[in-house]
């Protein structure tokens, strides 16, 4: 993939959570797949985990434009699910629909997420900037072993990316400037965001983020970095 500009080493790099560090795709379809078992159902696990995501931007942009007041991800995640599961055939009790949507607590990271942060790790403050709520975020990076430094969730900033509050709000609460930071993602509508409010920014592409044989669109000529992996992005901040 293309190199790196030449730019200094920022002092911290912020990482968007789902896609980018962890397979959330994946890690639904198996809890799906386990609870469809369960239940004598069979079903598309698939086009269900990629229904559940595709409510996720709508969901936020009612929150964002004041139609609805701020909600934590998990409330937003619920709300999507319950008109999910009937669709699908799936019947869950309270207890249990409250037991699915806490998979989005507990996603697998990519291969080479734990091994890549704690190369980063060396010689930035590394922490995620997700629009997941914290105790999601807390969960997940347990549950998930990443070595993070510190965890920034939209709802310490009652935004969600892409408003500015999100990103300048980060860089503020590590007393930076927005450009000592670096925001990781595998979305470049992220990415762009961010170098709106002065940031830069690294694109690590997840060509299996939403299944295999979706493109994701080549580099991202606007970035400071285009990495393959974080191993790699180690690598081209000489860490």
């Amino acid at each position: 993939m293309a190199g790196a500009r030449s730019r200094k080493r920022p002092a911290a790099l912020l990482f968007d959570v789902f896609g980018t560090v962890v397979d959330w795709r994946g890690s639904v379809m198996r809890e799906l797949a386990r609870i469809g078992l369960a239940h004598g159902v069979r079903a598309d696990w698939g086009e269900f985990a990629d229904a559940w995501r595709a409510g996720y931007r709508p969901a936020m942009d009612r929150v964002r434009c004041g139609e609805v007041p701020w909600q934590p991800l998990d409330s937003l995640h619920m709300q999507m699910l319950l008109g999910l599961v009937g669709r699908f055939g799936l019947k869950l009790d309270a207890r249990e629909l409250a037991a699915l949507n806490l998979v989005w607590h507990r996603l697998r990271p990519w291969r080479d997420a734990r091994a890549g942060l704690r190369r980063l790790k060396r010689g930035c403050i590394i922490g995620t900037l997700s629009n997941g709520n914290m105790a999601l975020l807390v969960e997940l990076s347990k549950a998930a072993g990443l070595p993070w430094d510190c965890i920034f969730s939209a709802e310490l900033f009652r935004h969600y990316k892409p408003d500015p509050e999100v990103y300048r709000g980060a860089a503020a609460l590590l007393a930076l400037d927005p450009a000592e930071v670096m925001l990781v993602a595998a979305h470049k509508d992220d990415l762009a965001a961010a170098r709106a409010c002065g940031l830069q920014t690294a694109y690590v592409p997840r060509p299996l983020e939403f299944g295999p044989g979706k493109a994701h669109g080549g580099p991202d000529r606007y970035s400071t970095f285009n990495a393959d992996d974080f191993t790699h992005l180690a690598d081209q901040l000489g860490l």
